[in-house]
C-alpha cells in the first residue's frame, strides 16, 4: 500500500519544499520507491531535483484539469527510485478553475480531484510525498483529501506556533468532511540555529505542545541545504557527507519506522 504524505504549513519559509525534496531523495536511497508531487505553482520542488521547467510536457495542473492521465505526467528523475509529477505556473489558477467547474457541474467534487487521480496508481510506490503551497486554499484541501497523513514543518524561530491552530483546524475540517482517516504523521522541527538559545526554547515549546508527534530528528540551519536546490540536487547528492544529509536520512528512517515498513 502506497503511503501518501503531504507536507503542509500555510507559512512560507519553514523548510517545506526543502524537506519534500530531501525526504523523498533519502527514502529513495533507503530503498523505497517514491513519487514526489509538486503542488506549488512556484515549482521549486521541480527545479530542486534537476528538472528544467522548459522541458515539462505534462504537469500536475494537466492532471487536475483532466488534460492528461496521471501516468503521463510522471517523470523519472536522475535519482534511482525517485519519480516526480512537476508543477507549472498554470497551477496558480487551479483553485478558481476547480471552484468554477464545481458550480457548472454539480456532481464534480472540487476537493477530491487529486485523490481520484492518485488512488489508482499510488500503490505502485512505497511513499507519495506532496509538497503543498504555503496556503490553506482548495489545492491544499485536495492534498489533505488525497493523503493518509501530513507532516508539519515548524521553523525553530519566534512565532513558530503562530498559525498552527489555523492549520490544525483545516486538518480537522478535512477529516470531518472529506477524509476521516487523515492523521498527523509528525511535526518536523526545521532551521535550528544551534548558536542561539531561542531555537532550543522553541524546540521545547513545540515538544510540549505536540508531544510524541514531534520527530526526534531536527533539521539544522545550513548553507549547504540552501545551496543544493540551486544546483538541482537533493543534499544527499550535493554533499553526501554534510550534516544536512545525515539529518534527512535520519528523518527518512523515522518515517519508515513509524509506518512499519522495511527494505
Amino acid at each position: 500500500m502506497g503511503k501518501v504524505i503531504s507536507l503542509v504549513n500555510q507559512k512560507g519559509g519553514v523548510g517545506k519544499t526543502t524537506t519534500s525534496i530531501n525526504l523523498s531523495a533519502s527514502l529513495a536511497v533507503l530503498g523505497k520507491n517514491v513519487l514526489l508531487i509538486d503542488l506549488d505553482p512556484q515549482g521549486n520542488t521541480t527545479t530542486g531535483i534537476g528538472i528544467d521547467k522548459g522541458d515539462i510536457d505534462k504537469s500536475i495542473y494537466d492532471v487536475l484539469t483532466d488534460k492528461c492521465e496521471i501516468t503521463e505526467a510522471i517523470i523519472t528523475s536522475k535519482y534511482k527510485r525517485l519519480y516526480l509529477i512537476p508543477a507549472s505556473i498554470n497551477l496558480a489558477g487551479i483553485n478558481t478553475e476547480l471552484l468554477e467547474k464545481s458550480i457548472d457541474e454539480p456532481t464534480f467534487s472540487k476537493g477530491k480531484q487529486l485523490k481520484n487521480k492518485l488512488d489508482p496508481i499510488k500503490d505502485k510506490f512505497d511513499f507519495v510525498i506532496i509538497d503543498c503551497p504555503p496556503s490553506l486554499e482548495l489545492i491544499t484541501i485536495n492534498a489533505l483529501t488525497a493523503s493518509n497523513s501530513v507532516i508539519i514543518p515548524v521553523q525553530c524561530e519566534f512565532f513558530a506556533l503562530e498559525g498552527i491552530m489555523q492549520l490544525l483546524n483545516t486538518i480537522m475540517m478535512a477529516q470531518r468532511n472529506l477524509n476521516p482517516s487523515l492523521d498527523i504523521e509528525g511535526v518536523l522541527l526545521t532551521m535550528l540555529d544551534s548558536r542561539t538559545k531561542l531555537g532550543f526554547e522553541v524546540v521545547e515549546d513545540i515538544r510540549k505542545y505536540f508531544k510524541e508527534r514531534v520527530y526526534n530528528t531536527i533539521i539544522p540551519r545550513l548553507i549547504r541545504l540552501t545551496e543544493a536546490p540551486s544546483h538541482g540536487k537533493p543534499i544527499i547528492a550535493y554533499d553526501p557527507k554534510s550534516k544536512g544529509t545525515e539529518a534527512y536520512l535520519n528523518l527518512a528512517k523515522e518515517v519508515i519506522e513509524r509506518n512499519g515498513t522495511t527494505n
